[in-house]
């Protein structure tokens, strides 16, 4: 048995582009330059063969094939058996209703491959395969563990967040962790990342962005974005800029309800839309439309922009000169499923502008109300070829033409190889960042020091601080575990007070991360209180954030807060290495934690001891 323990999705103003983190390296970085302008790295024309083979192919299909192109349902990445009921569902769409493409969820590395050839191999036409690998390959290959026993099962390179990656404010981490997804993708036969997110997290309270996004600068996330695209592009895996026209200042989750938009035009054009301008300048293959309602815009009654033709047509096709696809957020979410039911939002999106419809409810529906709409006049046949024009496009890119199987055995000599964990490691130490230590209590000390680390997570979290207090305890360090969650009772929170009585420092850890559903992001029950009052009796308590950085504002008298970003065992390793002081703190604030520090805050330490 398995379970897959993977967390998936008054504001300050945005950093002045002549200051913060990332002015000194957007200015050598080569995108000064005006937002829009030409630029050299525009979508490649197709080699004559590919274009003949598009037109070719295009022409051969039936009006309902065509119709179904547009169609990517939502399919698991476990191992499925031939002819059992998982395998069967997904044979249906694939041989039956000639779906264009695939977006595949959480499995490992050999299933991936495994199943995908099969499902290749069974299409007529070769399949489109996409998936959610924001922050590399180990978001939808990695997080598997055997029950009861933990035992990690292996998979794809797990990054921090990229959030982490604006903390390093590096061009190069970039571009390599784009290199590292791309490479590894590619091998399973993944032909296109739903990646990387280019909202501008302005608001602290945002349940749904907040460490999915570079930042809250836009040129920081215009950079940023821009060099994992590169790096992505050059291994030969498309990407795709998300959530148009910018989910970073919402207060709702999209998976719930629809999340509206006050900013004007002027407020998206300075803000919001610059990343998105700079991928497409750069050659973004696809982008990703948000559900959201912008209602300064287009008035109280605006239609997500999913639906908007004003947002996916006039804006990105004919104002941005967008030419790659456009590809629906999830069409099962309550933004638009619970407003407008199952099967009208498709028409809708189509008649928008959308080329790629996301995870509809059922298969056979969607491809029926396409063909509906069409027969009615809703939607017209060449609205349908555009789209569909625009797949075989992205198929013939990818390679498809020619060959469309992975190589099983090579699996294992490309993905999470020790080179591509290394470029992770590095992302991870590099990005903590030391926000607070108004006490000097980072790095803890020596050998021999009684650490209580408290730990606050859901409790389906079985891996939270599991690697980081054992690495705490190196050295001879005694650490006492304690584990909290929003049911912990006043109770035992006053038993942890004793506790702390007795201990020479303090470790508050939250691992509190964006994730699709919850609706929030915050610490919730009797933690905030417990740091409060230890902070107020003069206690050395080092919070650290293993996931929202915005906790913080629960706990503000904390005299040290620490941030690593993520919980994965790669940023609890490194989180717990500055710590010790065995690496060095380098990391600095990518967004605000308005009115305690600015962006682009955080102290800056050398490493002490000698790393064991």
């Amino acid at each position: 048995m398995f379970a897959s323990l993977i967390a998936i999705g008054a504001c300050a103003p945005p950093i002045s582009p002549a200051s913060g983190p990332g002015a000194a390296m957007h200015a050598r970085s080569g995108f000064d330059r005006p937002l829009g302008a030409a630029h050299p790295g525009a979508l490649t024309p197709l080699s004559a063969p590919d274009s003949m083979w598009v037109e070719r192919t295009l022409a051969s299909l039936s009006p309902r094939e065509r119709a179904a192109q547009l169609i990517m349902p939502w399919v698991p990445g476990e191992y499925a058996a031939v002819g059992s009921p998982e395998f069967e569902q997904v044979r249906k769409w694939v041989e039956e209703d000639k779906v264009g493409g695939l977006i595949l969820s959480i499995g490992l590395p050999h299933s991936y491959g495994a199943k995908l050839n099969h499902m290749q191999r069974l299409s007529t036409l070769p399949l489109l395969i996409a998936s959610d690998m924001e922050n590399g390959t180990g978001m939808r290959l990695g997080g598997s563990y055997a029950l009861p026993s933990l035992l990690p099962q292996g998979g794809g390179t797990v990054f921090p967040p990229v959030m982490a990656l604006g903390a390093t404010a590096s061009d190069d981490l970039a571009y390599r962790l784009g290199r590292v997804l791309g490479t590894e993708a590619r091998a399973v036969g993944v032909h296109m990342s739903f990646g990387p997110v280019l909202d501008v997290n302005a608001n602290p309270v945002n349940p749904v962005i907040n460490t999915r996004s570079f930042g809250e600068d836009p040129r920081l996330v215009s950079r940023l974005g821009a060099a994992y695209i590169r790096g992505a592009r050059e291994t030969g895996l498309m990407t795709t800029a998300k959530h148009f026209p910018g989910h970073g200042d919402t207060q709702a989750d999209s998976h719930i309800e629809l999340p509206t938009i006050r900013a004007s035009r002027a407020h998206l054009d300075s803000v919001d839309l610059p990343s998105f301008r700079t991928a497409v300048d750069n050659g973004i293959d696809a982008i990703m439309t948000a559900h959201i309602a912008a209602v300064a815009v287009l008035g109280d009654s605006a239609p997500p922009a999913t639906l908007s033709p004003y947002f996916m047509t006039d804006l990105l096709r004919k104002e941005m000169k967008f030419t790659g696809l456009l590809v629906t957020d999830a069409m099962t979410m309550a933004a638009v499923a619970d407003r407008y039911g199952a099967t009208e939002p498709l028409i809708l999106a189509v008649a928008a502008g959308a080329d790629v419809l996301l995870m509809p409810r059922s298969v056979p529906d969607a491809i029926n109300t396409l063909m509906s709409a069409i027969a009615s006049g809703r939607i017209s046949q060449a609205r349908i070829d555009e789209s569909v024009r625009r797949i075989l496009r992205a198929k013939a890119q990818a390679g498809l033409r020619t060959g469309r199987l992975v190589d099983l055995d090579g699996i294992d000599t490309i993905v999470n190889i020790p080179s591509h964990a290394a470029v992770a490691r590095e992302v991870a130490e590099k990005s903590i960042t030391l926000a607070r230590d108004s006490r000097s209590l980072v790095p803890i000390g020596a050998a021999g020091r009684k650490i209580l680390s408290i730990t606050y997570a859901d409790g389906d979290d079985l891996l939270a601080a599991r690697v980081f207090n054992q690495e705490l305890g190196r050295g001879g360090r005694v650490v006492t575990v304690v584990r909290v969650d929003a049911r912990t009772t006043r109770e035992q929170y006053d038993a942890i007070r004793l506790q702390a009585d007795s201990a020479d420092v303090v470790v508050a850890s939250t691992y509190v991360a964006p994730r699709a559903g919850s609706g929030s992001v915050a610490a919730r029950g009797g933690l905030p209180e417990l740091v409060e009052s230890l902070a107020a009796q003069q206690k050395p308590v080092v919070a650290i954030s293993f996931g929202s950085p915005y906790v913080f504002s629960a706990f503000p008298s904390v005299p040290a807060y620490l941030l690593a970003w993520g919980g994965a065992p790669v940023s609890q390793r490194a989180a717990a290495a500055a710590l010790l002081g065995e690496i060095p703190i380098t990391g600095r604030l990518p967004i605000s934690l308005p009115p305690y520090f600015p962006a682009g805050a955080g102290l800056q330490r050398n490493a002490t001891v000698q790393r064991q």
